[in-house]
């Protein structure tokens, strides 16, 4: 009988440390200050243009890789490998840092089409790209750690006026082009949230077009309806990428500061800025609700989906603004 109780004892403790480490793990970071990050960074040297958002970058995978428990979408062990949530996040964060990190290496380094690609993105870019649940062989984090060091000599090269060889272009072209990958980021996370509660929507996919095919025959209408057990993933990784997104936008502002007051488009970014600020906001229930719409529980899907459709419909805007002459 002591044994007995004993062994439920000690059952007890291990189930309340592995729920302790839940919650620390899966404790989301805070928003951070671009600027006074970047301005810290470079050590009292002015910031040269792209200073600011490659720091960001920077940053922002950093904090991927070290927040509270690190990076755990890669572990094998209990209780992480139980935990969905956070993964879920994580991954969020990875797809807008390697859109960016895309962007940069094929856009806003080089000055025209024909120019040479950057050392530095070249390599780094590429190894953003391994499975996020790679554990070894090698590892996603030591991939992500390599591409974090040539990331810093980047913007190292950046702030040293004498090295003329690495450049950050902040023209409008260079930001449109990055804003209609994000356009298309958005809009998925908008249909995958919007799925939570099931929907009947009409096929629209060569819309526009009376000559436009496709590969195979789809029906007229489809049942589109996010399962029960991916609906709080797929909330997380939407509130995820809305964190990154929020702060790469606020470093935007700042290096391309005169192409958008040139275009008048700044007040434009600053509302897509405060849409991103509300997918912030601390989720108080201790589970993603997910409510039929109009029936009595919240649905915190359609609450995100509400806030990113709002930000993307602002970024569709901009980015006709910055098309403008």
């Amino acid at each position: 009988m002591q044994k007995v109780k004993l062994a439920v004892l000690l059952s007890s403790l291990v189930l309340i440390l592995f729920y302790a480490m839940a919650v620390w793990y899966s404790s989301e970071p805070d928003t951070f200050d671009v600027m006074a990050e970047a301005n810290q960074a470079a050590q009292g040297v002015k910031p040269a243009v792209g200073y600011t958002t490659t720091h960001t970058l920077v940053h922002v995978t950093e904090v991927l890789l070290h927040k509270s428990g690190g990076y755990i979408s890669n572990d094998l062990l209990p209780p992480f490998s139980m935990l969905d949530n956070m993964p879920a996040w994580e991954f969020g964060v990875l797809e807008m840092v390697r859109d960016l990190a895309l962007s940069m290496r094929t856009d806003i380094s080089r000055s025209q089409s024909q120019s040479v690609e950057n050392s530095f993105l070249k390599l780094a870019q590429p190894k953003l790209n391994i499975d996020h649940r790679s554990w070894a062989v090698p590892a996603a984090e030591d991939e992500y750690a390599e591409a974090l060091r040539l990331l810093r000599s980047y913007r190292q090269a950046l702030n040293d006026p004498n090295n003329r060889d690495h450049q950050f272009y902040a023209r409008a072209d260079n930001l449109r082009d990055w804003l209609k990958a994000v356009e298309k980021r958005l809009g998925s996370y908008s249909q995958r949230l919007s799925a939570s509660v099931g929907q009947d929507r009409l096929n629209t996919d060569l819309a526009g077009d009376a000559q436009a095919r496709q590969s195979t025959n789809t029906p007229a209408e489809l049942m589109i309806k996010t399962s029960w057990w991916r609906i709080d993933d797929e909330f997380y990784e939407a509130r995820g990428a809305s964190w990154a997104l929020l702060h790469f936008l606020k470093a935007i502002e700042v290096d391309f500061a005169d192409v958008l007051a040139k275009k008048n488009a700044t007040v434009s970014l600053q509302q897509i800025i405060r849409e991103l600020e509300a997918t912030q906001q601390t989720v108080w229930s201790p589970m993603v609700l997910n409510g039929s719409g109009f029936g009595l529980l919240a649905n915190h899907s359609l609450v995100m989906a509400n806030y990113i459709s709002r930000a993307n419909a602002a970024l569709i805007e901009l980015t006709e603004l910055l098309s403008q002459g």
